[in-house]
């Protein structure tokens, strides 16, 4: 499916703790900044997790994939560009394109699977405003 319109673009800053051996950005990291990334587009859609949570709802990650195309180094700047789209009527994507800034150099690309849960763990559909945000 095509992702949404609504991109959210945070930086990040490769910290010194987040390198390896080898000075790159250790491959976890990646999904932490992916974490960044959905958090503040949907920071950016008026809805933060804390007020979802708060209103009974949670999107736990149910897939995660990522594509390592070039190392961060310490100090890299990268915006971390999200788009969410529809999955299913409970299931929601995020797309990521982790640019670094100096260069434009895709980093990595990926996307994550959230289901939508209430309170008890159960499915439930999406919210109609996230539905809205998304058609």
């Amino acid at each position: 499916m095509t992702s949404t319109a609504r991109v959210a673009c945070p930086v990040v800053r490769v910290r010194y703790s987040e390198t390896d051996q080898m000075g790159v950005a250790y491959y976890a990291n990646y999904l932490a900044w992916f974490e960044v990334g959905r958090s503040e587009w949907l920071r950016d859609t008026g809805w933060t997790y804390r007020e979802m949570e708060a209103d009974g709802l949670a999107l736990p990650v149910i897939t995660a994939h990522c594509d390592y195309r070039a190392g961060a180094r310490y100090d890299d700047e990268l915006e971390v560009r999200t788009r969410a789209r529809l999955a299913s009527p409970i299931r929601l994507a995020f797309d990521y394109d982790i640019v670094r800034r100096s260069d434009a150099a895709t980093v990595a690309t990926g996307y994550t699977v959230h289901a939508t849960i209430d309170r008890t763990g159960r499915p439930v559909r999406l919210p109609a405003r996230v539905k809205e945000l998304l058609a």
